[in-house]
């Protein structure tokens, strides 16, 4: 490429991320790095009204959890700053100077009531080149009278002066070229006096240029406004230095029609903000993947391939493989269906890779909150039995519910097996089988598992009766994995404890 690739990501703090936002971050950060490139984290905090205390903070800790990293922002600095668009007033001031200068916007006192009454006077109504001739503007007003106004501290906006009969092109890298007629666009606000800050449109175009971003990769939604920032690198003198567009598809309901949001979430019961989001001004707390206990490994995974693929039926692809792999001419046109199971698949997926050590200390957190202290067993205690169950979990949180009976010994028994497994000869024959046991080396499958069995064969009791008697002592149900890895680890003091423990508390049904 001739430029050097500069991405960014120009959230708005406004509230939570919103998952539809991390994927546009993640998108943009695997095309700045497969093409070694920088990834630029702005704030577009122009909207005084919608600011949301802590938002800014969230967006930052969500990148950071995700391996989102940032090349040039607020914490990390950079040559183009300041970073946040409230910090950049003199710069857009000068800007919008240099439109005005140059007739391509104008001055509107239009009051809230006056365009009211335009639209109800016109169907359809906007503000354009063939209605500003009749609205409160500097180019109906005379100078003196539009200087008079803005001495005396008259509220105005500045209006971008668009002229109708234009066939507006805009190239994008996934759509193609898309033409729009210029006669379909309203002239929209640049600039308000009341807050001294431009709007979206104007700080977005001038902070691009300055930072010199090479291409502009976002959702969908921004297509519209596409054409018009097209206009304002032209009105600029700027159209040799555009970005090339990118605009990805949006992510859609699991079920039905329509975009992705929170209620979605809320009504099939997953999250759609990275982190947990307390709302500061109702206390209203929204759920979040990492709280939830996904992998951020396995957030970025789940993503990437929504609305993007690799070429082939590859699934399963580290940070540094989807960087590897990354390329617009995949990404999808149409929309993507969230199919939020497949976030739970693979959330399993990389929690069968993580080395049993980093499982164990996730689930140290847990096994505190269910009363356990984990000090009181080995990390090798704890590393072993998470290995042993780990296959059947989703999340970190499931390892309490397979592996709970490790570490607290059972004290109710599963109903529906008593019934069925405990006969009037299991406590004899439990007791002849802790016998036998504490003969052996050890519990471990490799020196308990034949001659235990062979026994029972040669006593020619009911071989599934037996050891599901002593898998309910010993569990508290029939489940769990393999019974002599697990007799192995609880070691033969403890099954020992355990099955005489269920002998004395378990009566035998009628």
């Amino acid at each position: 490429m001739d430029r050097e690739v500069r991405v960014r990501f120009a959230p708005s703090p406004t509230g939570p991320l919103h998952i539809g936002g991390v994927r546009t971050a993640l998108y943009n950060y695997l095309f700045a790095r497969q093409n070694g490139g920088k990834m630029i984290l702005r704030i577009e905090d122009t909207d005084s009204q919608r600011f949301v205390p802590g938002a800014e903070a969230y967006i930052n800790e969500a990148l950071a959890w995700l391996g989102i990293e940032i090349d040039e922002g607020i914490a990390q600095g950079g040559p183009y700053g300041p970073y946040k668009q409230s910090e950049r007033r003199d710069i857009y001031r000068e800007h919008v100077k240099t439109l005005l200068d140059n007739g391509k916007a104008y001055i509107a006192f239009d009051t809230p009531a006056e365009l009211d009454a335009a639209r109800q006077a016109t169907p359809n109504f906007q503000y354009d080149s063939h209605t500003r001739g009749r609205m409160r503007n500097s180019l109906t007003m005379d100078p003196a009278e539009v200087q008079r106004l803005i001495d005396e501290g008259t509220p105005y906006v500045v209006r971008f002066k668009i002229d109708a009969g234009r066939a507006v092109e805009v190239n994008d890298l996934i759509r193609g070229k898309v033409t729009i007629k210029s006669d379909i666009l309203d002239d929209k606000v640049l600039y308000k006096s009341a807050d001294d800050l431009p709007t979206y449109h104007l700080a977005n175009i001038v902070d691009d240029h300055l930072m010199k971003i090479s291409h502009v990769i976002r959702g969908e939604e921004w297509l519209p406004s596409a054409p018009l920032h097209v206009l304002l690198y032209e009105a600029f003198g700027w159209a040799d230095t555009m970005p090339q567009f990118v605009h990805l598809p949006l992510l859609l309901k699991p079920d039905g029609k329509g975009k992705l949001s929170k209620r979605d979430g809320d009504r099939l019961g997953f999250p759609v903000f990275p982190l947990l989001w307390t709302d500061p001004a109702t206390g209203n707390v929204s759920r979040g993947y990492r709280e939830d206990g996904y992998l951020p490994q396995a957030v970025v995974n789940f993503l990437a391939l929504l609305g993007w693929n690799p070429g082939d039926d590859t699934e399963i692809m580290s940070m540094q493989e989807l960087i590897n792999r990354f390329s617009l001419e995949h990404c999808s046109r149409s929309g993507a269906k969230f199919a939020y199971e497949k976030g739970t698949w693979f959330n399993h997926q990389y929690l069968q890779m993580l080395p049993d050590e980093e499982l164990a200390e996730l689930f140290k957190p847990i096994l505190r909150e269910h009363g356990v202290n984990p000090d009181d067993f080995s990390d090798d205690y704890i590393r072993r039995a998470v290995g042993l169950v780990k296959g059947r979990i989703n999340f970190v949180r499931d390892l309490w519910q397979h592996a709970a009976f490790f570490f607290v010994a059972p004290t109710e028994y599963e109903e529906k097996s008593v019934r069925k497994r405990w006969t009037a000869e299991t406590p004899a024959q439990l007791t002849e089988m802790l016998q036998w046991m504490s003969q052996l080396p050890s519990l471990s499958p490799a020196d308990a598992e034949t001659p235990v069995l062979d026994k029972i064969k040669e006593r020619q009791w009911h071989m599934g009766n037996v050891m599901n008697a002593l898998r309910l002592a010993v569990v508290g149900e029939c489940k769990g994995p393999h019974m002599f890895e697990i007799t192995e680890l609880l070691g033969y003091p403890e099954v020992e404890r355990r099955v005489n423990t269920a002998i004395k508390n378990i009566q035998i049904p009628d």
